[in-house]
């Protein structure tokens, strides 16, 4: 896999300091991405400014649309136009990845399948707290550096464990589906384009979710490395949230899983 291009499309919405955050786990990562798409679903100037400063160090691409309302699923299918890696992985500006999550994503990529990755959430006041040299270093997936912050142990903490033995027996033996989660998912750029890339019809709940079960429609198979690869997700209010929006995406994901549709009409290509 040393020769596959890799992207990392990430979504953001008016929230700076969390993607600054998310930017500087990119900057400490084991094996670079080829390119960074920030997905920018409408935000203010100030979050410009921040992706043209880390644009020196980072090999940004600002793909950006005016806000009006929830268009996240757009705004990636717009990224996905200009992406030119081979293989993408998709997250969020509240998502900050171990210094291993590019090359984890890589290790176990395969044709035919996509990737399902995990996260570990944090209380506002670590997210907050958190340094660049904090996440340079690691500190946030040390359970030792947590708890001296007052986090509480709890058996999600086995997802920081970094032991390869230890993270495949618990891929293999979580209960948790291998679902294409927004957060951190992967696959191949042409599996996606093949799909149509995302239902623009869609807001918030479940809307990346979608787009996984029309790859699996297709045939592509999900592997589950919510143990491998992690990423630390600071919190954050949730504004958007409605249950009209969920009314909506559950009765498209009812059809798409009805009809096992392979490509959706809403998407890239309209």
């Amino acid at each position: 896999m040393n020769n596959i291009k890799v992207g990392i499309i990430i979504s953001t919405y008016n929230n700076p300091e969390w993607l600054e955050k998310t930017l500087w786990g990119y900057m400490a990562q084991e094996r670079k991405a080829d390119e960074i798409i920030i997905a920018d679903d409408g935000s203010r100037d100030d979050t410009r400014m921040l992706i043209e400063r880390y644009a020196e160090t980072l090999p940004i691409k600002h793909v950006w649309h005016e806000d009006d309302g929830f268009r996240k699923t757009k705004i990636l299918n717009e990224a996905l136009k200009v992406a030119t890696a081979d293989y993408i992985i998709f997250t969020d500006q509240d998502c900050v990845p171990r210094r291993d999550f590019i090359a984890t994503h890589l290790r176990y990529a395969r044709k035919g399948c996509f990737l399902s990755g995990g996260y570990f959430s944090l209380p506002m006041s670590i997210s907050r707290e958190m340094t660049h040299e904090d996440i340079c270093q690691g500190r946030p997936f040390s359970i030792a550096w947590l708890r001296s912050r007052g986090l509480k142990l709890s058996f999600k903490c086995t997802k920081l464990v970094r032991c390869g033995f230890f993270s495949s027996f618990m891929n293999a033996v979580t209960p948790t589906k291998a679902t294409w989660n927004g957060m951190n998912s992967s696959g191949w750029r042409h599996d996606l384009m093949a799909a149509n890339g995302f239902d623009e019809r869609m807001r918030y709940g479940g809307e990346d979710r979608e787009l996984g079960e029309r790859l699996f429609n297709t045939g592509i198979r999900s592997r589950q490395i919510r143990y491998s690869a992690i990423v630390i997700h600071l919190d954050h209010s949730r504004p958007y949230v409605n249950n009209e929006a969920w009314q909506l995406n559950n009765a498209i994901r009812k059809e798409t899983r009805k009809k096992r549709l392979k490509r959706t009409e809403y998407g890239i290509d309209r």
